[in-house]
């Protein structure tokens, strides 16, 4: 009898986990994209600067860029910024290509696929490069400074070949305006408690219904 046992909790536990979701980003809807292993929500449209109409074309200074995140406000949610190009742990950051632990470097490499010298639009993982929407083949700013010298340079990722270098901040240079893509810490749209009741009870109701048949089936009390 333990074996019908062992089958229904197997059967239970498989329904308490079926909302877990395998891939790295998971599209929470409202254009809101979460990695579950950076732990942090990404803008669906990468160049929402433009699309919100708060400039032009969405390329800006490094200033500009920090003051449209740190200002930004979507779906109800604040507290959004630039990428940082810190490595996971928190050391670095990594220069030039393979730099798969910053946060722009952890999607370029990791979640869409892209590989060095090569445009992140060529990245192998599909599914994933189509949860996004207006993905520049270009440079976005992260909004980590450069230290300790020069205090006037930042960090960025080139999504045109995969690199992780360093330009000034400041507007009217060579270079010195790229694309901004706004991220903000944790997950906005885990699991809803009334889903996870609802799971809980379809696998208690499973159980029931063992303990049920086996009573007509074998006569157990």
């Amino acid at each position: 009898m333990a074996d019908f046992k062992k089958v229904a909790l197997a059967l239970a536990a498989g329904l308490l986990s079926s909302g877990a979701v395998q891939a790295a980003l998971h599209d929470r809807g409202g254009g809101l994209i979460y990695d579950d292993v950076l732990d942090i929500t990404w803008l669906a449209d990468a160049n929402y600067a433009q699309t919100s109409g708060y400039d032009s074309d969405g390329v800006m200074d490094f200033h500009e860029a920090n003051t449209w995140a740190a200002g930004l406000s979507y779906g109800g949610l604040n507290n959004w910024r630039l990428p940082t190009a810190l490595n996971q742990d928190g050391s670095g950051p990594c220069s030039d290509f393979n730099c798969t632990s910053s946060e722009m470097g952890h999607m370029f490499y990791n979640n869409l696929g892209a590989t060095r010298n090569s445009s992140v639009l060529s990245g192998t993982n599909t599914d994933n490069l189509a949860l996004f929407t207006n993905l520049q083949s270009y440079v976005y700013w992260s909004g980590t400074v450069y230290a300790p010298f020069p205090a006037s340079s930042a960090w960025n990722f080139v999504f045109h070949d995969g690199r992780q270098g360093r330009n000034g901040q400041d507007d009217g240079g060579p270079g010195t305006v790229f694309y901004a893509w706004a991220v903000r810490p944790g997950d906005v749209s885990a699991i809803s408690e009334p889903e996870t009741y609802a799971m809980l009870l379809a696998g208690l109701g499973l159980l029931g219904g063992v303990a049920k048949w086996r009573r007509r089936s074998f006569g157990a009390s």
